[in-house]
């Protein structure tokens, strides 16, 4: 009995060396299993990530949106470009006046427009209407005006206060031109109606007394 105790010490030593020894081996295994699954879970948030984050988007740029634009209160007219013939503005051989817009057209018997040209006259003034050349005269005066002369007058109408209204060149007061050519097509005149000297003697040679002129609002 005495021989077997050590022996049955020693077993029970050796057990219980065996069942820690296993019970390192378990926690080793669960420390690697631990950390494969870790692994394994970020490997697949890392995969998740990748597959889930949208690429990334160039913002578009469209040529068709709205461009800024400026819009001019009256048309650039000239010479070269002028308005058109403005509608109901009678019929055959005569001379039309836009008031508006300060251009005379003289048209042809077939309706053609043999000349367009910006003029200076008087708002409102004659009235809109159907009128004929009156009178002609190379030169003329001023009533009104001391010391106002224009030539190639073309008297048509009568204005508010009675007195002609007429085409003729761009006068002179004591021999000094009251406007500038580059103002025609703007208000500038007390009555008649202003031209360059080279269209004012145009249409004083070629209306005669009774040609028909037509005043357009």
């Amino acid at each position: 009995m005495r021989r077997l105790a050590p022996l049955v010490a020693s077993a029970l030593l050796a057990g219980a060396a065996g069942v820690l020894g296993g019970a390192r081996i378990s926690r080793a295994d669960d420390a690697t299993t631990t950390t494969s699954t870790s692994t394994t879970s970020t490997s697949s948030t890392t995969t998740s990530t990748t597959t889930t984050v949208p690429a990334t988007s160039v913002p578009s740029t469209s040529s068709t949106g709205p461009v800024a634009t400026t819009r001019l209160r009256y048309p650039a007219y000239s010479r070269v470009s002028p308005p058109a013939l403005p509608p109901r503005s009678g019929d055959g051989r005569r001379v039309v006046y836009s008031n508006r817009l300060q251009w005379v057209w003289v048209v042809d018997r077939d309706g053609t427009v043999v000349r367009a040209m910006p003029v200076s006259g008087r708002r409102g003034v004659p009235e809109a209407g159907a009128y004929r050349v009156t009178s002609q005269s190379p030169k003329s005066f001023s009533l009104d005006f001391d010391g106002v002369w224009f030539d190639h007058m073309t008297r048509f109408a009568f204005g508010p206060d009675g007195g002609n209204v007429g085409f003729h060149a761009i006068p002179r007061q004591y021999g000094k031109v009251m406007q500038t050519e580059e103002q025609l097509g703007t208000f500038q005149g007390s009555g008649c109606v202003r031209m360059a000297p080279e269209d004012a003697r145009f249409v004083y040679r070629w209306a005669r007394p009774g040609t028909p002129v037509v005043v357009v609002p």
